[in-house]
């Protein structure tokens, strides 16, 4: 009994999102988290944790809308956080990927919903990316827990996050043959872990190229429990243990 801690679950993806999750829990993947990246995807993940039991929802705005959100888009996710299946903000965070000339807006958004985090007690779930250090400063500005999402920095980098009491979200990357995370994983606790698919981004092996899905979750699991020596059942029984301890589920 798995959890995909971490997609995009948007009619924009999926033709058929009841498919899609039945699919997923024929595969054992029996809860989902939903993040949102804007008003739009924010709307609509209000909507699915409104019809789908097993689903729950993240809302934020996506630091690519840096340059492009309003003060309203602000104010939507304020007055829902009280919806009792909102269970974190995000994804939110800083991305310097495609440009840096925009990072203090970037930062400016980011740590206006950090500090929503803090006022309403909810963890974070943050995206960085080749931003680590404006990452780090910025978090620690605020009383904030939660996951650094779609993990993939060096076990340096790692222990940071997890001294600050922050935990791993690990996605399909893990399996990618260029990856070195593997390396850094097998040196982490399982306690300091939780999976993810990013549906439907980052496909793991052997189905890259395809678009992923929540289902995908077995594989990165096997993977890891491979890498680790350990059976199904124990890591689905260390993971569930550490999303409770994150969120409110």
């Amino acid at each position: 009994m798995f959890t995909d801690t971490h997609c995009h679950i948007y009619k924009e993806y999926y033709n058929d999102i009841s498919e899609t999750l039945n699919n997923a829990q024929k595969c054992g993947i029996t809860r989902f988290i939903n993040n949102g990246s804007d008003t739009k995807s924010n709307q609509e993940v209000l909507k699915l944790i409104d019809t789908y039991q097993n689903m729950y929802g993240a809302l934020g705005i996506h630091p690519e809308s840096a340059d492009t959100y309003k003060e309203s888009d602000l104010t939507f996710i304020k007055d829902n956080l009280n919806h009792p299946k909102v269970i974190a903000i995000g994804e939110i965070g800083l991305d310097y990927h495609y440009t840096k000339e925009n990072k203090e807006a970037q930062i400016n958004l980011f740590e206006t919903q950090l500090k929503l985090a803090e006022t309403y007690n909810l963890p974070v779930i943050i995206h960085s990316r080749e931003a680590t250090e404006d990452t780090i400063n910025s978090l620690k500005k605020y009383k904030v827990t939660g996951v650094i999402h779609s993990f993939s920095g060096s076990f340096e980098t790692a222990q940071i996050y997890l001294k600050m009491g922050f935990s791993l979200g690990i996605n399909g990357v893990i399996t990618f043959k260029s990856s070195k995370l593997k390396e850094v994983i097998k040196n982490i606790p399982l306690e300091n872990i939780i999976l993810e698919t990013d549906s439907p981004y980052l496909t793991p092996e052997p189905y890259r190229g395809t678009p992923n899905e929540p289902a995908r979750i077995l594989e990165i699991a096997k993977f890891i429990a491979n890498l680790k020596n350990i059976d199904l059942e124990t890591l689905s029984n260390i993971t569930n243990k550490n999303i409770k301890r994150i969120f409110d589920i």
